[in-house]
């Protein structure tokens, strides 16, 4: 796989076991969110409901559109966070796997920053 060169369902399909350990730790309790760039995955995936030229979506689906939103917040506020304290984090090429020390690193230092121990 080639980080950054293909689409997120291509890799998520290409890497071995990771749709099937979705499928085994999502049930009724839990789900997994994602943007609309993992349509498709509709059975493994969560993703917000599209609106379709000429209709409006239900008051069930804005309310589902909108704890989708909420929910994901967080974790985008946090990455926007990082990338924006640590210049070095915006234009990473390197593999995935490789960076999750300086991103542990990053976050320790920005809760330092912050007074969090949490």
């Amino acid at each position: 796989m080639r980080p950054g060169h293909e689409h997120d369902t291509t890799c998520a399909r290409a890497h071995p076991g990771l749709l099937e350990g979705l499928d085994r730790w999502t049930d009724t309790a839990h789900a997994v969110l994602a943007d609309l760039g993992y349509e498709g995955e509709s059975t493994r995936l969560t993703y917000p409901i599209k609106t379709i030229r000429g209709h409006r979506l239900t008051a069930d689906q804005r309310i589902v559109n909108a704890l989708h939103a909420a929910t994901r917040t967080l974790a985008e506020r946090g990455n926007s966070l990082l990338k924006t304290t640590f210049k070095a984090l915006r234009r990473v090429s390197l593999c995935p796997w490789r960076i999750d020390a300086i991103t542990a690193a990053a976050l320790v230092l920005l809760h330092h920053e912050h007074d969090r121990t949490t």
